[in-house]
């Protein structure tokens, strides 16, 4: 009897769509999956995907990525969670938003990230649309939703619970909010320790919401010194380049308060689920001795315009140098791949100075006999 052709196609597509999660799932098991969530310190590109004026698509970011081409990150080529991956053996986080992120890449995780949000959702409003917290946990949901739909509950689950979740926010919270004017609202409401304080429990909020969704391995990054970045010697017409003052204040009293707070939920919790990473401390030195780490200027940004080419943004018209392995500094706020490298070897070796309570080497270990 012959077979109809409806059922024929019916038949080999359901093998096929087997045939395919078959090949997806064990994959899965093997590639711990990378998730990341903040700003534009480690935006992959979403941004590229908004109605926004904080983009980095434009020439000459990118200028040293492999493609010599614009990605939406705000380096010269790969940034902060790039190098992550590649210190773990992970392939590179693809933006949400990104229509490539499919397929295979879906299950090694995502990464969520904006320019120019913050802890605080009137953070960054001048830059219109851009993934707020919880918008980008929105998107994370979604994402679980993808995957279930492919692995099931129980494998999406094990997934989000194994995997390795970074989050970085702070800065924009004063660069972009408190300090952004000198009557700014937040600085009419707060005073500079009390707003500090204040921020440090509204990223609680957002760190157990990030818990409830799965995360069980979290990076937190504290914010790097604020006062030396190029934006802020410029602004401040730093004569020698020293640190702007009130935004060295600002980091000085934020991150001690949120280190505390990931000790408290890890003791709340029974369990290191938050891992602090002190990128105040690993900038600091960085800054303070560039020549150390082999770099030539730590004050000067390599592209911009004005004093320490720390005015406006970085444009195919600034100032361009051309060796970005020599500055510590990309543009008015971001690091040079080099520079982020740096740090990353930090993360992934350093002692608990700059890793609390272990560097990320040592967690991949442990989880590995898990």
């Amino acid at each position: 009897m012959a077979i109809p052709r409806v059922f024929l196609t019916t038949t080999l597509t359901v093998a096929l769509a087997m045939a395919m999660v078959a090949t997806i799932v064990p994959q899965a098991e093997a590639t711990r999956a990378f998730f990341v969530f903040g700003d534009s310190l480690v935006d992959t590109g979403n941004n590229n995907y908004l109605a926004t004026s904080a983009r980095a698509d434009s020439p000459p970011y990118g200028i040293d990525y492999p493609t010599h081409r614009p990605t939406g990150r705000f380096s010269n080529g790969y940034n902060f969670p790039d190098i992550i991956s590649q210190s773990m053996g992970l392939p590179l986080t693809v933006p949400y938003l990104s229509p490539e992120l499919n397929g295979q890449r879906l299950l090694n995780g995502a990464n969520f990230a904006s320019a120019g949000i913050g802890i605080l959702n009137d953070t960054g409003v001048q830059f219109a649309n851009v993934l707020r917290m919880f918008n980008q946990f929105q998107l994370f949901e979604q994402y679980q939703q993808r995957v279930r739909a492919t692995v099931g509950a129980d494998r999406t689950r094990q997934l989000v619970n194994g995997a390795l979740v970074l989050i970085t926010l702070g800065g924009n919270d004063f660069v972009n909010n408190y300090f952004l004017t000198p009557f700014s609202p937040r600085r009419r409401q707060f005073s500079l320790p009390d707003y500090c304080r204040y921020l440090v429990q509204e990223y609680r909020k957002i760190l157990m919401r990030l818990y409830d969704l799965g995360g069980r391995r979290i990076l937190v990054t504290g914010t790097g010194p604020l006062g030396c970045a190029p934006a802020e010697l410029a602004m401040t017409a730093s004569r020698n380049g020293e640190c702007a003052p009130e935004p060295q204040r600002a980091s000085q009293i934020f991150n001690p308060e949120l280190f505390q707070m990931l000790q408290s939920l890890n003791r709340e919790i029974g369990s290191d689920v938050f891992i602090t990473a002190n990128a105040f401390a690993m900038n600091t030195d960085l800054i303070n001795s560039p020549q150390r780490y082999g770099f030539v200027t730590s004050r000067i940004a390599c592209c911009g315009q004005g004093l320490y080419n720390g005015l406006g943004l970085c444009t195919v018209v600034s100032n361009l140098c051309p060796n970005r392995d020599a500055y510590v500094f990309w543009d008015a706020f971001h690091p040079t791949e080099r520079a982020n490298r740096v740090l990353v070897q930090q993360l992934m070796t350093g002692t608990t100075e700059y890793m609390y309570p272990m560097n990320l080497s040592t967690i991949m270990a442990l989880d590995a006999k898990l």
